[in-house]
């Protein structure tokens, strides 16, 4: 019995290994609630949740903070002021943090973070001393970038293999409210914590010019127009995001609007960030109708009218983010989208599914 306890209690120290940081924090404010935190997991940093260490503090004048129980190997830190002491980080839109931070190596990422370039390594039963400068992501103006970029969707229509593709100026920009990707525009409403509201726009692209197809003769080439709505977001535990959104044409080129439920989760690899996405979409029968319908005027021997109906489809795909450098950076977002029967059963319908992008590559100053 002795034998098996202090085995037991080799094995035990072996595995409990720790050590303790000092942490001497720059720029803070000079009150107020500070909050340090220790990952030992890239996933979890990426989304700056679950930390394996935590204390929230008062603002020290001398700006020196002590961590214990710190696990050994390589970890990283964040620092941030909690400005209105809720517990949180704050964040807009799309997840950009709002409230003065610091992270480990002085780093400063300009989008999701890499564990790597934030780690450093932590030795058993040694006190280390780290320095972290507070700073605003976003700063005063926020943060403008640009680039190139492309949009595109594929073609489900019988006899075309024409994938419809358009350049488009990759111009980005994050501010604590207003968020501008490609094609789509957020400003956001309410909420900084885990639910966030925002009003929200989108470039919605034609779907086929008639050209493409024998079977679209006659249809006329579709419009491209602008949606908008608003979207709600939700970070449910887990690291899992929910986004419910719904929009209009705005133009009234089509009429109608479309629904989506989104379901993502991120996960981090070095510089590499991959979020797999499940999507439901509702499109009204007027945007139905218009991409995949025969209208009574348009109908022939070979091409029946046909009246889609509203319609329900579901997609899944991945969003990625490629930080090759602070500045620069690779936005990728591919998904596939199945199609249902009242779709599918259209005469211009050939496939049971479409594939549609949106890439770019921009610099963010």
């Amino acid at each position: 019995m002795r034998f098996f306890a202090i085995t037991l209690l080799l094995s035990w120290g072996a595995f409990a290994q720790s050590a303790e940081l000092t942490i001497r924090v720059k720029d803070a404010p000079a009150d107020g609630v500070l909050v340090l935190q220790v990952y030992d997991s890239a996933n979890a940093f990426g989304d700056f949740r679950d930390p394996v260490v935590e204390l929230r503090t008062q603002v020290r004048a001398d700006g020196t903070y002590t961590l214990r129980d710190v696990p050994t190997g390589d970890v990283a830190m964040l620092v941030y002021v909690d400005q209105n002491n809720n517990g949180l980080l704050d964040k807009n839109f799309i997840g950009i943090p709002k409230e003065p931070l610091g992270i480990s190596n002085n780093y400063r990422p300009k989008g999701p973070p890499a564990f790597s370039s934030a780690a450093f390594p932590v030795t058993d039963y040694e006190s280390a001393d780290v320095e972290i400068l507070l700073y605003k992501i976003l700063g005063k103006r926020g943060l403008l970038g640009v680039g190139a970029g492309v949009i595109g969707r594929s073609s489900p229509y019988v006899g075309s293999d024409t994938t419809v593709l358009q350049p488009i100026p990759a111009i980005t920009y994050n501010g604590e409210r207003l968020q501008w990707l490609g094609p789509n525009v957020q400003y956001g409403i309410a909420g900084t914590g885990r639910w966030r509201l925002a009003a929200s726009a989108s470039y919605r692209i034609g779907v086929y010019e008639e050209k493409d197809s024998v079977a679209l003769a006659g249809l006329g080439d579709r419009d491209s127009t602008l949606m908008a709505g608003l979207g709600m977001r939700f970070e449910v535990p887990g690291g899992i995001n929910l986004l419910l959104r719904y929009e209009h044409d705005v133009l009234d080129n089509i009429g109608g609007g479309s629904a989506t439920a989104r379901l993502s989760k991120g996960f981090q690899t070095g510089r590499f960030r991959f979020a797999p996405q499940l999507q439901v979409n509702w499109l009204s029968s007027e945007l139905t109708n218009y991409d995949f319908g025969v209208p009574p005027e348009a109908a022939t021997l070979t091409r029946p009218e046909y009246n889609t109906g509203s319609s329900l489809s579901y997609e899944l795909g991945f969003g990625s983010f490629i930080e090759l450098t602070e500045d620069w950076r690779i936005v990728l977002n591919i998904s596939a989208e199945y199609l249902p029967s009242e779709i599918t059963a259209s005469p211009i319908v050939a496939d049971d599914r479409l594939i549609k992008g949106f890439a770019a590559i921009t610099y963010v100053f």
